[in-house]
């Protein structure tokens, strides 16, 4: 039996991306995305909007691309993974989950007034639009993608 394990999200950066660099060298980035939905509104019921934050980290080459572009407020397009992890603080033993992002869009405009969208994903380079591996969860055997060990954080 096959498994998935994917996530899609479209929604706003809620703070500027933090990132980080690992004692060999490789970005981590983390940013948290804000994605909403409105409830209410039926049989005289007011309209609420409900705010949904999301923990997401991508590593190498697709963090140097949040690193350089992406800003609080930015617009997203994400395709991802669910991970949990685990971690100490002050000696007790915690767990977060946050999406590995495999395929980053940017969305919105450009200076001057242009609509723009660049992607960053698994997939290489693919025509006319910037596209930007994730080695960590990269599948792909495209020749214009240059993978080394160096590359991969772990």
């Amino acid at each position: 039996m096959r498994t998935v394990n994917k996530v899609i999200l479209m929604g706003y950066v809620g703070q500027e991306p933090k990132i980080l660099t690992t004692q060999s060298g490789a970005l981590i980035a983390n940013l948290s995305l804000a994605t909403s939905y409105k409830t209410g509104g039926k049989d005289g019921k007011p309209v609420n909007e409900v705010t949904e934050w999301h923990r997401l980290v991508a590593f190498s080459r697709t963090a140097e691309i949040i690193r350089d572009y992406v800003k609080k407020g930015s617009p997203l397009y994400i395709e991802g993974q669910l991970q949990t992890r685990s971690y100490d603080k002050d000696g007790e033993k915690r767990y977060t989950t946050e999406i590995v992002i495999r395929e980053l869009s940017m969305l919105g405009a450009k200076e001057g007034g242009q609509k723009e969208q660049q992607t960053a994903s698994a997939q290489g380079y693919a025509g006319g639009t910037e596209v930007y591996s994730n080695p960590r969860t990269s599948t792909s055997t495209n020749q214009n993608t240059e993978i080394t060990d160096d590359d991969i954080p772990f």
